[in-house]
């Protein structure tokens, strides 16, 4: 393992129909919304445990007692951790400064990111490795697929306007304030809307669902 003293964090919710991935609903119907949510969430963590770069552990939400959270553990090598209640970034927030207390540093993940590949998980940890605070992915909507710090920084959750396209830039803003150095990974794209579904199967030559409900 490259880097035994960080910590891979991948939030994630229990895929139950309605919960996850609202708004591919009106394209693909909940119960195959949530089979996509499913699928990802499998692809992320086939990821994670494959580079073998660091311990992964899965946050969450709303309990690690769900079935599908007790699969992954049987299935790949990983913790299973509570997401605290509260906004994205409070529970993303106390996720690292949990961690924090025992990891040299942390990189969080979601499950929203299927252009993430172990060379984006690797650089995030080596530049982290090499002295830099914050290491952030954005992602093209605005917003960001990964970050990671070697220290606890609440700032930069605090009172941001989550799915709105100036998260990016808002950390950002709060790292210059902080004097806190920070690195940019390649940007990619988040799948999270219908027209994100569509230019993934546009872009791999996959065929899209026929409509409402169909299969994956």
């Amino acid at each position: 393992m490259k880097y035994p003293h960080a910590r891979l964090l991948v939030f994630s919710k229990a895929p139950e129909p309605g919960q996850v991935k609202t708004r591919l609903i009106p394209l693909l119907g909940a119960e195959a919304a949530t089979r996509f949510y499913r699928h990802m969430l499998d692809d992320t963590l086939q990821k994670a445990a494959a580079s073998e770069l660091s311990p992964v552990e899965l946050w969450c939400m709303p309990s690690v007692g769900h079935a599908f959270f007790r699969r992954c553990r049987e299935r790949y090598p990983l913790a299973l951790r509570k997401q605290a209640d509260g906004d994205l970034g409070l529970r993303m927030s106390l996720a690292f400064r949990d961690t924090l207390q025992e990891a040299a540093h942390a990189v969080l993940i979601g499950a929203d990111c299927p252009a993430l590949h172990a060379g984006d998980l690797d650089s995030a940890f080596a530049q982290l490795a090499s002295g830099t605070d914050i290491v952030l992915g954005p992602a093209m909507d605005g917003g960001y697929y990964l970050i990671g710090m070697r220290h606890h920084h609440p700032d930069l959750f605090d009172d941001i306007a989550w799915g709105t396209p100036q998260v990016l830039e808002t950390t950002l803003q709060r790292c210059r304030a902080l004097g806190l150095s920070w690195f940019c990974l390649p940007q990619r794209a988040d799948l999270d809307t219908p027209e994100d579904y569509r230019e993934l199967f546009a872009g791999n030559g996959s065929r899209q669902p026929a409509g409402p409900g169909s299969a994956i």
